[in-house]
């Protein structure tokens, strides 16, 4: 029987098993069910789980989040996945990104318009001018850009990493490509990440995504489990 308990759930993600069934009773989620009636959860099942405990800890009311998950479920082109987009907390707003938009799911309303991206566009590069340009600045750059300018992010990554090849902004790279869609070069910067901190839980976490993706179980596993060990440590 394919997919994961509730308790196994809860256990990896760090919910309870009671927060975890309010979290498919609030719809976003898409649970199967075993023989005898007990909820099987997939892969990507874990991930959404993950995002909305990511969006609790920042001190969004786990009502809101159940809301605002469900509401843009909705809001997507039907057969689109949640995990095609980027969900984080800004302040007590949710916002999500897709690469070429910001919105919030609460209210439906676009948070970046095009003229404001192509004016950050202009005045950025004189911003890390004026700075001096050094591998930090390319680096803020590069999170600055990630919801509205993927591309533009993961080059500015590339540059802080050019400057400084120990910096942190590889998985922030990794990041950047998975927004473009480059799941290979993703997978690379977060082995390159890991090489340099085998500790990076996130980086074990988005590489067992890519691998699940690309049918590599065994590799997306591995991932999983050291991903788990480092959160419970």
């Amino acid at each position: 029987m394919g997919g994961y308990g509730a308790r196994e759930v809860a256990k990896m993600v760090g919910l309870s098993v009671s927060q975890v069934r309010a979290y498919v009773r609030a719809g976003f989620l898409e649970p199967t069910r075993g023989p005898r009636g007990a909820l099987r959860f997939s892969f990507q099942d874990l991930v959404l789980l993950r995002t909305a405990k990511g969006l609790v800890s920042a001190r969004i009311a786990p009502r809101r989040v159940r809301s605002a998950l469900r509401k843009l479920k909705e809001q997507l082109p039907e057969g689109r996945p949640l995990r095609g987009v980027h969900i984080r907390a800004v302040g007590d707003r949710i916002v999500v990104g897709d690469g070429r938009a910001s919105w919030s799911p609460e209210s439906g309303q676009v948070l970046f318009d095009f003229e404001t991206q192509e004016l950050a566009r202009k005045v950025a590069p004189l911003q890390i001018r004026a700075r001096g340009g050094d591998a930090m600045d390319w680096y803020e750059r590069g999170c600055d850009r990630e919801e509205t300018a993927p591309d533009e992010a993961r080059d500015a990554y590339r540059r802080a990493l050019e400057l400084n090849p120990s910096h942190v902004a590889l998985f922030n790279l990794g990041v950047a490509l998975e927004d473009l869609r480059m799941p290979d070069e993703a997978i690379l910067a977060y082995r390159t990440a890991l090489a340099a901190d085998s500790g990076c839980a996130d980086a074990h976490y988005n590489l067992s995504q890519l691998y699940e993706a690309r049918g590599e179980g065994t590799a997306a596993l591995r991932h999983l489990r050291t991903y788990r060990k480092l959160v419970q440590a």
